[in-house]
């Protein structure tokens, strides 16, 4: 199993999304409502923890857009 981030979908754009983590197999279909409330959700896709090399020797920057520089 395993634990995906969720945010619900505000209706006024004045709202906030709401952040909850869920429980499901990776064969499972995302969630479109909210297990408990039934308001829309959609699925968080977060970063890995994976290296990108810039193909410098010895670098584990990806470039001045990474944020590491």
């Amino acid at each position: 199993m395993t634990t995906y981030v969720y945010e619900t979908v505000p209706s006024k754009s004045d709202d906030k999304p709401r952040h909850f983590e869920f429980r499901q197999s990776m064969t499972d279909a995302p969630l479109t409502k909210h297990p408990e409330t039934g308001e829309p959700t959609r699925r968080v896709v977060l970063g890995g923890r994976g290296v990108l090399s810039s193909g410098k020797s010895g670098s584990s920057c990806c470039g001045p857009s990474c944020g590491c520089h």
